[in-house]
């Protein structure tokens, strides 16, 4: 059955700064901040969360099912899903606007600093879970505020589990309004700065939030990621990389591999493996899109960091 993915649909402008941000930022400065980076490297992607979900998840052969909204610009990248055999059917166009765009500079660290255009994505309100027929799972991911709202509330009404990836989002939620997507949800992904800014907003300890939840996911880069579920911690380590090329991308790949294991009912150990397997694999490749394993390369890789076989 279908996942449905509601989040955005962008593109992303990738540049690659030959240095480190910590060279160039005095933190005795930030607040005059006033810093340029020459980036010799840079390069234009097909990215926004749930387009990347959605890439991923394909890569697994599961049903990946998007509900974003797309300006004007969006026909090279109708073209790029259409090509993928992932339906289109509840992308929304919003005439006068520009795709959501995002413009990443990435330092020889893989940190980033990231300006975020909304474009189309503003009119993701117009969206309803209730037009997406035969939804197994959902994913909230970072969207536009009202429609993460009301999406929400639509994925609870209709008794679809989902899980609440606020993201890039954080920022425009206050307190009150990140406890209530908590109680909405069945499961939370974030990395560990994520988590931190949760307990910070909300005013309680992550111990607190990950009880109402079925499974809170944190990600902790090179540490792997942590599992909270019914009083337990379970960690799950990483799957190392080849090489780190680019870090675009790789907590959507990691949000496809825990749309895919859950779905399956597959234990809470088997599903951070995966979600780490394809992390790992991301990093090596370009762009939020740029890897193209098999089915059976993600087992390869799953079975060699792991011992045990995938499927």
């Amino acid at each position: 059955m279908p996942a449905l993915i509601c989040g955005s649909l962008a593109y992303d402008t990738i540049m690659v700064f030959h240095g480190k941000f910590n060279t160039h930022i005095l933190p005795d400065q930030i607040h005059i901040l006033n810093v340029a980076f020459v980036v010799p490297d840079m390069r234009k992607e097909f990215g926004g969360t749930a387009g990347n979900i959605a890439y991923n998840l394909k890569l697994l052969e599961g049903e990946p099912l998007i509900m974003a909204t797309v300006g004007g610009d969006f026909g090279p990248y109708r073209e790029r899903l259409e090509t993928l055999g992932i339906p289109l059917t509840h992308v929304r166009s919003v005439a006068d606007a520009f795709m959501a765009q995002a413009f990443i500079t990435t330092d020889l660290d893989a940190n980033q600093i990231t300006a975020f255009h909304p474009g189309a994505m503003a009119s993701s309100y117009l969206n309803k879970v209730s037009d997406a027929r035969d939804v197994s799972i959902g994913i909230l991911a970072p969207d536009s505020r009202d429609g993460m709202l009301q999406h929400a509330s639509q994925f609870h009404d209709l008794g679809i589990p989902f899980i609440f990836d606020p993201g890039q989002a954080l920022p425009v939620f206050n307190g009150d309004e990140l406890r209530h997507f908590i109680e909405l949800s069945d499961y939370v992904a974030v990395n560990d700065y994520e988590a931190r800014v949760l307990e910070e907003r909300t005013g309680e300890p992550l111990s607190r939030l990950t009880d109402r939840v079925k499974a809170f996911f944190v990600t902790k880069g090179a540490e792997g990621s942590v599992i909270y579920t019914e009083g337990q911690q379970i960690s799950v380590p990483c799957v190392k990389e080849n090489r780190r090329v680019d870090p675009t991308g790789c907590g959507d790949a990691y949000r496809a591999g825990l749309l895919y294991g859950i779905e399956r009912g597959w234990s809470w150990q088997k599903v951070g493996r995966l979600a780490n397997t394809l992390g790992s694999i991301k990093i090596e490749h370009r762009g939020p899109q740029g890897h193209e394993p098999s089915r059976a390369d993600i087992a390869e890789r799953y079975q060699a960091a792991f011992d045990e076989p995938l499927w």
